[in-house]
């Protein structure tokens, strides 16, 4: 278990007590992987160092409300003394959260449509007009123009609007997009002390939240991946434990493509997080692992994927967390060969890049 470092809590003036607990009892939930009794062991922790309890409520209080919150519950397999766990609304909770966290400047985006550079039937106008056809929406009618059309074609004492005279504003073409988002489990993710997965799960809880809420029509697959690669549900993301694995990046670019062909939208990508270099493949049955600098073997490996993404019009966005240069030397290989995107970050601008990228990348396809 790795340890924790917390900055000097200053407690808010805003806000019952309930409310500031809550918030930093979620965020304690994602770096316990959902384990709440650690949870709020931390909580009490900081709660005996920074005073955030009060003599009308205290620790004992918030559980009590957690509990007839619905927050969390006990698993019913455990039995009556079992433990807690996370209920589906604090999942939920979690995802939001995340999304404020991260995207919380995208409060007043468009619900589910992503605009392309083409023009056909969509919400977002241009400055073009065009003659009205059925099946258009009224929301665009053009009202000037279509009233000057009434007014040259009928004259203002026999005056009168027909659907000849009406004018619309050109809308974009709204897309669909079919996304897999990769996160690295491997050891490094914690490796030397420092906490990557954590971040990378927030990243991954904001993404999902983002797709299902603003961009319903949009698919989201998400796959996890060391020396062997698998698909998990969003509500198992806050879950998320780094094992002691190496990074088979083949194993899960292969998962990728697996999950996107069973896809019938043509819009196709692969989002990728990850701070380390591919260390592991599968040869049969049995694994050929090498942790010591750039393997030839695993490399080209790799690079032959992202060549056949290529041919198959799925672009992988690469979010490296590192800056080793013969790691960069890596990335630009394999982003060349793919024909895709690479963003070389610090922990904290991560969210922002995913995003910029996914709305821009939307906006390219069609």
């Amino acid at each position: 278990m790795i340890g924790f470092q917390f900055s000097e809590y200053i407690p808010s003036q805003e806000g019952s007590t309930f409310d500031k607990l809550l918030n930093l009892f979620k965020e304690l939930l994602i770096h316990t992987s959902g384990d709440v009794s650690e949870a709020l062991s931390w909580l009490t922790k900081l709660d005996r160092e920074y005073e955030l309890t009060t003599d009308d409520y205290g620790m004992s209080n918030f559980i009590d409300d957690l509990i007839e919150k619905g927050y969390i519950k006990q698993d019913p397999r455990d039995g009556a003394g079992g433990q807690f766990k996370p209920s589906k609304k604090m999942e939920v909770q979690l995802r939001q959260k995340a999304l404020e966290d991260i995207f919380g400047q995208l409060k007043k985006a468009k619900r589910g449509k992503h605009s392309t550079r083409y023009t056909g039937r969509g919400d977002e106008t241009t400055s073009e007009l065009r003659p009205y056809e059925f099946g258009d929406s009224l929301d665009n009618l053009a009202i000037s123009e279509s009233l000057k059309n009434a007014q040259i074609n009928h004259g203002i004492e026999d005056f009168q609007l027909t659907t000849n005279d009406l004018e619309v504003q050109e809308s974009f073409y709204q897309s669909q997009m079919s996304t897999v988002l990769m996160i690295d489990i491997s050891h490094s993710m914690i490796l030397y002390g420092e906490d990557r997965i954590t971040p990378a799960k927030k990243v991954a809880m904001a993404l999902a939240e983002l797709i299902t809420t603003r961009y319903p029509k949009d698919t989201l697959d998400i796959l996890v991946f060391g020396n062997d690669a698998w698909p998990i549900e969003v509500k198992d993301l806050p879950y998320l434990e780094v094992g002691p694995y190496h990074t088979n990046t083949v194993a899960g670019l292969e998962l990728a493509m697996d999950l996107l062909r069973r896809r019938r939208n043509p819009n196709k990508q692969i989002f990728m997080i990850t701070d380390g270099k591919p260390t592991c493949i599968k040869k049969g049955k049995k694994y050929y692992k090498n942790s010591f600098g750039l393997d030839r073997t695993i490399i080209n490996r790799t690079l032959n994927l992202a060549g056949r993404c290529r041919k198959l019009d799925i672009p992988v966005t690469t979010f490296m967390i590192a800056r080793d240069p013969y790691l960069v030397n890596f990335v630009e290989q394999f982003t060349k060969t793919n024909n895709g995107k690479a963003f070389f970050s610090g922990l904290s601008g991560l969210g922002e890049f995913v995003f910029m990228d996914y709305k821009n990348n939307k906006r390219k396809r069609h």
